[in-house]
């Protein structure tokens, strides 16, 4: 472990050589096509601020990037706790970047046990460069200089490159709160070291704090400048990451923030959602502008109450739409199901985050695939789809709601906490007026005409707009006839269940079959859905590399599912779900081949295909890396297969 102290001139006093004298050390650069930095600190100390910003500057210098949060579970905890680290992992790429990687090459962390609680997790690579803030070496607290020496005993196993920086002591020259100071500092920091644009980065500063007062904003800058200053005299390296090349207009945001703007860009007018982690910001952003689109966002007292008032938006004719999480989604599920009964058009976000109950409100996990396709009572079919990027987000917003209206149908779209909440730019759109909704149809309904009058071969039927001439009915959420009267009769109860399982056959007509990434033939193919799909991509790449016959699948709509599924396993020896849910493995205590419990993806599949499917699953609360899930592959890898 190298350790190296930071200040240049450090043995001439203040009194004898001014600030601006010592001059800039030379810099060192180092080309690469990838580099991962994280920011760790305490809670409230603005490393996801620093972290934001420095990502939306790094897109928009044209670089690949991909965010990730790291929140702790509590809300407040302690100070100076392992436990309590909160910030966030970038990856810079001179391509695009799909995926979090595997561990981080420099670490800028406000305290020893920010960082070492990334060491525990390996989250570094073993010549990781850490810049930490090092006022608690010396500080007069006993206990936190011996916390000190036993952090920076139990890091010295790993080769890191510690580079101790006083930011407590820079920070103090400009303000008396230096906790609201270093996350600038920082970012200045990070500035040199990967030749970001100062001026680009006061923009997105501005931009952060526009709501608060000018000097605000002018003191952070400061702050920046500040930050650089002392990386040029002290740090003398960096790195170089040229930019993609893509010269298409770019938008940079998280996948909340793209959820908010493809519902306006599908033309959606009403969401009603009650706050929830990680899903709430789609309503942050949505309070902002909606307005000005003619759109109206509720928040509703409870999450029953948000599903009630979307269902009755729809009904009346608007395009509406429910934000919520794993949580919100159980207690919606008994108006989901009436949705279903009176095929009311209707749009719901599940941000997923770990589970059971409350479970990991900040972390990331896939578990809500079966109580998305399964979890009302009754039978009630409606489409559930996945989004694997943050482009998809807004796109699969466009889609949900066509899919919605013209099948008079529940759409469920599942992301997750790492989209939600991670940075990545994608193309601009450009804006086609065929994603938007048409006017609700309320000429008058033909004599004769009922509001269920299913066609037997479709089991579609005309959507019935309150207000609509010769339109009035009765709406129950019980057993109807094709009139929506109240019915109980054998004939009726199947016909209707007949009807409405019938539109998601139709539906499923529509799909084509998923691209196979990589050859359509061979020794292992990979399956997954949502945001894993960079990751997995990655690791099949590694693996091919080593000779391996492996391809993957990422599939968007789970149920129904994409056509063709069977054909395309046969051509595998064998088939392997990745995901971030739960599963056994063969060998641990009292789990036999008939009580295994699979990921959630190889149980559907393996219900609706009947195929003798695998699966590799984690549930870290993180994001998968692609380093863990080539080792599966190679572990995964069928009898007779090249390895």
């Amino acid at each position: 472990m190298e350790t190296k102290l930071p200040v240049a001139g450090a043995d001439v006093s203040e009194e004898t050589v001014s600030e601006e004298a010592i001059p800039p050390l030379e810099k060192k650069v180092t080309p690469q096509k990838l580099n991962t930095v994280e920011i760790v600190s305490d809670p409230g100390e603005g490393a996801q601020k620093c972290a934001q910003i420095f990502g939306s500057v790094s897109a928009k210098m044209g670089n690949g990037v991909w965010t990730v949060e790291i929140i702790p579970a509590e809300i407040q905890p302690p100070p100076r706790i392992p436990a309590g680290a909160s910030g966030n992992r970038i990856r810079l790429g001179s391509s695009p970047v799909t995926n979090w990687g595997d561990r981080a090459n420099v670490v800028v962390a406000l305290n020893e046990q920010v960082l070492l609680a990334r060491h525990r997790l390996n989250a570094l690579e073993d010549d990781a460069i850490v810049l930490l803030e090092n006022m608690w070496k010396d500080h007069k607290d006993e206990d936190i200089r011996q916390q000190w020496v036993d952090a920076m005993e139990e890091i010295s196993d790993a080769n890191y490159r510690i580079i101790e920086v006083p930011m407590e002591e820079e920070c103090l020259t400009i303000v008396d709160n230096p906790q609201r100071g270093k996350n600038m500092f920082m970012l200045g920091l990070l500035c040199y070291i990967y030749d970001r644009d100062l001026e680009l980065a006061a923009g997105q500063i501005a931009h952060a704090f526009r709501k608060k007062a000018q000097k605000i904003t002018d003191v952070n800058v400061e702050l920046l400048h500040l930050g650089f200053k002392w990386a040029t005299e002290n740090l003398g390296f960096g790195f170089q990451i040229d930019p993609t090349g893509d010269e298409r207009p770019h938008l940079v945001m998280n996948g909340n923030e793209a959820i908010a703007m493809g519902a306006q860009a599908s033309g959606m007018d009403f969401m009603a959602m009650y706050p929830i982690t990680p899903a709430t910001s789609v309503s942050h952003h949505l309070g902002e502008t909606f307005l000005n689109y003619g759109g109206m966002l509720h928040q509703a007292e409870d999450e029953i109450a948000a599903a009630g008032v979307a269902i009755g938006a729809s009904w009346a004719g608007k395009c509406a739409f429910t934000v919520t999480s794993g949580p919100g989604l159980a207690l919606k599920t008994e108006f989901l199901g009436l949705a279903v009964m009176t095929e009311t058009p209707l749009v719901v976000v599940d941000v997923q985050r770990g589970g059971p109950s409350t479970g990991l409100p900040t972390k990331v996990e896939q578990s809500d695939l079966l109580a998305a396709i399964w979890g009302q009572p009754g039978d009630a079919p409606h489409v559930v789809m996945s989004v694997a990027t943050i482009e998809e987000c807004f796109y699969a917003m466009i889609t949900a709601r066509k899919i919605a209206e013209a099948f008079r149908a529940v759409v469920i779209i599942l992301t997750d906490a790492n989209l939600a909440t991670g940075v990545s730019p994608f193309p601009r759109p450009s804006l086609d007026p065929s994603w938007v909704a048409p006017p609700p149809d309320l000429s008058p309904v033909p004599e004769g005409l009922r509001p269920y009058d299913w066609d037997p071969e479709t089991g579609m039927s005309r959507r019935f707009i309150p207000g609509s001439p010769g339109g009035m009915h009765t709406l129950t959420g019980l057993a109807h006839d094709e009139g929506s009267k109240v019915a109980y009769t054998t004939d009726v109860v199947q016909r209707s269940m007949n009807m409405r399982s019938r539109k998601m056959a139709v539906f499923q007509s529509t799909l084509q079959p998923p691209k196979v990434n990589g050859p359509g033939e061979g020794d292992l193919l990979v399956v997954g859905w949502g945001s894993t799909k960079g990751a997995i991509e990655e690791a099949v790449e590694r693996a091919k590399e080593e000779g391996l016959k492996v391809s993957s699948l990422h599939l968007t709509f789970l149920s129904p599912l994409e056509p063709g599924l069977k054909e395309i396993f046969s051509r595998f020896k064998k088939v392997l779900t990745v995901e971030i849910n739960y599963s056994d493995e063969l060998g641990q205590p009292y789990v036999t081949e008939e009580n295994r419990r699979y990921g959630q993806l190889a149980i559907v599949l393996r219900a609706q295909t009947l195929w003798n499917i695998d699966c590799w699953t984690k549930v870290l609360g993180e994001p998968l890396k692609p380093g863990d899930i080539h080792d599966a592959i190679r572990q995964k890898m069928p009898e007779g297969g090249a390895s």
